[in-house]
């Protein structure tokens, strides 16, 4: 059972990259804020019980639920709805995670370089606009394994599938992706 405690050091650890991650799903600041207290409050009233252990996964999956369930709301209000992301390799062939490149104006001061941060920016737009075009199931898949590096096994039990789907939706939405932005002459 999570002490009170580590409830909260959970919660504090997490909640940056979860507001950025609804953030990016929904492109509405006060609605990402929404949703991610609610999964918090949510996380903290049911599941206040299971082991610390645990946390990480339930919050993801409530997460994502809160999220699916802000995009079923706006389609009932026939609102446009995307659930995107990015990924990204560095020019040095490393890995970076695309959510620390959102900066608040007062941390733009520090942009070393505008014609790279340009060029970042572009690239991405693009490889959301390929995301974008994912059919659902490959999304949610590929963004869980690759962008929050869950294991298969976190994966198949936050999608509520089989570890063999989650493989097969993470190969098909790598291979579709890498195809269309060699297409448009990306190469990471």
């Amino acid at each position: 059972m999570a002490s009170r405690s580590e409830l909260s050091d959970f919660l504090a650890s997490v909640e940056r990259r979860a507001f950025r991650q609804a953030q990016y799903a929904v492109r509405d600041e006060e609605a990402a804020l929404d949703i991610v207290q609610d999964a918090m409050l949510k996380l903290a009233e049911k599941y206040s019980g299971r082991p610390a252990e645990e946390l990480p996964l339930l919050f993801q999956r409530i997460l994502q639920n809160a999220i699916r369930d802000w995009f079923r709301r706006s389609k009932v209000r026939s609102m446009w709805t995307t659930l995107l992301s990015a990924f990204g390799v560095g020019e040095d062939g490393e890995e970076f995670d695309p959510l620390e490149t959102l900066e608040s104006a007062d941390e733009s001061k520090h942009e070393p370089d505008p014609r790279t941060h340009l060029e970042r920016s572009q690239v991405l737009a693009l490889i959301e606009r390929e995301i974008e075009r994912l059919p659902a199931r490959q999304r949610e898949a590929f963004l869980m394994r690759y962008w929050e590096e869950m294991d298969i096994a976190e994966t198949a039990a936050a999608m509520g599938c089989s570890e063999g789907s989650v493989k097969t939706h993470c190969s098909r939405a790598t291979h579709t992706l890498a195809a269309a932005l060699r297409a448009k002459g990306i190469t990471l």
